[in-house]
């Protein structure tokens, strides 16, 4: 675990000796396009806020700095603070207007402020961004992976449009198989059409990809079809990869909960799980696990204990229908 929080902020730190060499020099030494901000899986929320200071500090010593800026909105960004990502977003696009990364990532805090506040007007800025940072360049699978979502999911009045959305797909897949298998499965379950989705996600585990990311997005999927086996393998093949990844705590637990064996590690795995990560947007929700959680003591005949973690599951996301379901079941007070 120490080692991976150890790269980023060793990536942090090398952001800000970049800048503060060139302020030192008079000249610009920090790239004119931002790389991609990567966040280590297990930083805790000890590490973010850690983080989140340090480029805080930077940004305002040099408010020129794009690179941290841009770091400084994806952290905001997998915290939840969407106003914060938004607002170093943009600054990113100011200072970096020709780079795809810079859009790419205000798309992303418009898309997801835009479901948080139920705007269209975010969501057609969204749309414009992604599509400003697949023009600046083509080969950014994130961007057109997103931006199929956007037309899959889009009313038409704001541009959504199946047609356009598999273009998308046929664009990555034409770059990079596995990425295509990726946008297929996510074309076809955002249409809701699980099996033909089920046969592109057992594509990539056979493909066996060597990024631990597409055996978490399989398990993601498998998860929800139900299909405990299926998710212990994305489990298994993820696990030789980042061992330590707090996602595989959470994904093992699931599949057990599923086949009913194993709980009290299950329910251990879980609040392992809630303690060790910061609540991020790339990973599964808090509320997930809290409903989990309430699965596992619904199973085990402990009412309370399974009402309490449904109620928690519930206050921490609104729409959480399985929740909603189960509380109406046993909540009859």
């Amino acid at each position: 675990m120490a080692s991976l929080k150890i790269q980023f902020l060793t990536a942090v730190t090398c952001i800000l000796s970049l800048a503060a060499s060139g302020f030192a020099s008079g000249h610009q030494t920090v790239p004119p396009c931002p790389i991609r901000p990567s966040i280590a899986a297990d930083l805790d929320a000890n590490g973010y806020a850690k983080v989140t200071s340090a480029l805080r500090q930077e940004v305002a010593r040099d408010p020129h700095n794009a690179q941290a800026t841009l770091w400084l909105a994806r952290a905001y960004l997998d915290l939840g603070d969407y106003d914060q990502a938004v607002e170093f977003a943009e600054r990113a696009v100011n200072l970096s207007p020709d780079c795809t990364e810079s859009h790419f990532w205000l798309a992303r805090s418009y898309a997801l402020k835009a479901d948080k506040d139920r705007s269209f007007l975010l969501a057609r800025k969204a749309k414009l961004e992604y599509q400003a940072a697949v023009n600046l360049d083509p080969g950014n699978l994130a961007a057109r992976r997103d931006l199929m979502e956007f037309y899959i999911q889009a009313p038409w009045v704001l541009g959504g449009s199946r047609d356009k959305a598999w273009a998308q797909v046929e664009a990555i897949a034409a770059r990079d198989s596995t990425e295509g298998d990726l946008a297929r499965a996510i074309y076809w379950r955002d249409l809701n059409k699980p099996s033909l989705a089920a046969a592109e996600y057992w594509k990539v585990l056979q493909a066996k990809p060597r990024g631990a990311e597409p055996y978490f997005q399989v398990a993601d999927f498998y998860e929800w079809d139900g299909n405990p086996g299926a998710v212990e393998t994305a489990v298994r093949e993820a696990s030789m990869i980042v061992p330590n990844d707090p996602r595989l705590d959470y994904y093992s637990a699931v599949a057990r909960i599923m086949m009913q064996r194993d709980l009290a590690k299950a329910e251990q795995q879980l609040k392992d799980y809630l303690a060790r990560t910061p609540q991020r947007d790339d990973f599964p929700a808090h509320a997930k696990a809290h409903d989990w959680l309430g699965r596992i003591y619904e199973i085990l005949g402990k009412k309370q204990l399974a009402i309490d973690q449904y109620r928690v599951a519930l206050r921490l996301s609104p729409d959480n229908r399985p929740a909603q379901d189960a509380l109406k079941r046993l909540d009859t007070n």
